[in-house]
């Protein structure tokens, strides 16, 4: 386990049960004037003032809070304290908050595939949120428990998730100034405008949970990262730095079969991909500020691609080639709604000139997307993307015979409709992704009935289709499925 992370869990296990403990009383007042009983020590219910949050940050982009509009981290449950979970009759209280959330989740695919179970999630999982605030500091511990039918090795692997369990976070928030806050340790990040498509957002995604089934708040995967902000009336200015290299959680074969360009065919178990990854450090800037109602943001990353975007054809190995992102973004009104658009160039440092077959060249991209309310409680959001391919003719030129080439010019057209029905309880959406230089597509219809505070199920599918299997959405048409949740909030 990474140091960061062992050392905050010593601080849980060891420190925090000290501090949480409460003083002794002085003489005389441990004991009221009634008659009543004294309760047992550590059931005494006190109350900790939060400490200081600084709130000055622009607005998450939409599909990136809690609203029940459109999100990418849509959370269902309903989260209340532990004296909801132990009854309203009853005055015991922990010494921290706690939170959290019991769910199944199940799923098939609906086509054959010769490399993969038909079952594409079969999974348990609880997951306990533990916060203690203290007078300078806060504290917050993220677990989730899984049993998963599905994988066929249960061994802990915290950076890719496999295992039955799961560190969400495990960080400490605490503001040295009133300038800066300072948050260490494991924690989820997410930078960037776009819907489920991103650019300058260089954290880890989690591309297999996403495409299975899980709820789409475990597309974030986490990062061993400190989080520095420093706040002034110019501009606000983040900066991430993660000691090790925090790679995707990406499609290795293990649970979505995929397009491999080496066998020139689609492959799953039959053919696990293995990864050199690097062991060195990843830097994220992000200076931000508010023009007038807009939100306007550049960034810059200096790592590794996040996903392999190369290739060892001597020892066989996926390779993280370096990699240096500028970018920017801006955000606010249009019209009757909500646009954004956002840039970023891609400089493949491993392959500068373009002339590795087995490195990505550099690219820029660009999205442009644009949300409105078009109805009473009927959302629509649209997006376009561009993935242009920098040295092509060289690309072309290097290319072995046999391989498929890519496109110069990779477009992406994007489109989420949501409908919120029976009282806001029920949600209606469908997010749908079309390239028309791929001639491909992605499907992500879903039903989300919430029937109390506590209990929610979701119904929902993931489809896929193309016209060749080497492009990236038609690669995985073999694992189109649909799935069935059920969910209990605390």
């Amino acid at each position: 386990m990474k140091l960061s992370v062992t050392l905050v869990f010593l601080y849980w296990l060891i420190i925090l049960p000290v501090m949480a403990k409460e003083p002794a009383l002085p003489a005389g007042l441990d004991k009221d004037n009634s008659n009543e009983p004294d309760l047992p020590a550590g059931f005494t219910i006190k109350k900790s003032a939060l400490p200081e949050v600084h709130n000055d940050e622009p607005a998450l982009p939409s599909g990136l809070n809690s609203a029940p509009a459109p999100a990418l981290l849509e959370i269902p449950s309903v989260k209340n304290d532990a004296k909801s979970l132990l009854g309203s009759s009853t005055d015991v209280k922990l010494p921290f908050a706690l939170s959290g959330f019991w769910e199944a989740r199940g799923g098939t695919r609906i086509v054959n595939d010769a490399h993969e179970r038909s079952t594409s999630i079969s999974e348990t999982r609880l997951q306990l949120e533990l916060e203690k605030n203290f007078r300078a500091a806060s504290f917050n511990l993220t677990t989730d428990l899984i049993y998963d039918n599905v994988a066929n090795n249960h061994r802990i692997d915290l950076d890719t998730g496999r295992g039955w369990i799961d560190l969400r976070n495990a960080n400490l928030t605490f503001s040295p100034t009133g300038f800066m806050d300072i948050k260490a340790g494991r924690q989820i990040l997410t930078w960037g405008t776009g819907d489920l498509l991103f650019i300058n957002d260089l954290f880890p995604k989690d591309w297999n949970a996403f495409f299975i089934g899980r709820d789409v708040e475990y597309l974030k995967a986490p990062s061993d990262t400190f989080k520095t902000s420093l706040f002034s009336d110019l501009a606000n200015l983040d900066i991430a730095y993660t000691p090790e290299f925090d790679a995707d959680r990406f499609i290795d074969g293990r649970r979505i079969s995929f397009f491999a360009p080496q066998l020139g065919a689609i492959a799953g178990r039959n053919a696990i991909v293995h990864s050199n990854k690097p062991n060195d450090g990843e830097l994220a800037l992000r200076l931000y500020r508010n023009l007038g109602s807009y939100e306007a943001a550049v960034y810059f990353y200096d790592g590794h691609w996040k996903s392999p975007g190369g290739f060892d054809s001597v020892n066989g190995l996926a390779l993280f080639p370096k990699l240096r992102v500028t970018g920017s973004s801006i955000r606010g009104p249009l019209g009757k709604g909500i646009g954004n658009i956002e840039v970023g160039y891609y400089d493949s440092r491993d392959d500068s000139s373009g002339n590795n077959t087995f490195i990505n060249n550099s690219e820029f991209r660009l999205l442009a997307g644009y949300e409105q309310e078009i109805d009473k409680n009927l959302t629509l959001g649209t997006q376009y993307y561009l993935e242009h391919i920098v040295d092509y003719n060289t690309y072309l030129r290097s290319l072995p015979t046999g391989l498929s080439a890519r496109d110069e010019n990779r477009h992406l057209l994007t489109v989420r409709l949501t409908q919120l029905t029976h009282n806001q309880n029920v949600t209606w959406s469908v997010f749908s992704y079309y390239s028309p230089s791929d001639a491909d597509f992605y499907l992500r219809p879903k039903v989300n009935y919430r029937v109390d505070d506590h209990w929610t199920t979701e119904l929902g599918g993931n489809m896929f289709g193309g016209k060749n299997v080497h492009t990236f959405f038609g690669q995985f048409q073999d694992n189109s499925n649909v799935y069935l949740a059920l969910r209990y909030g605390f």
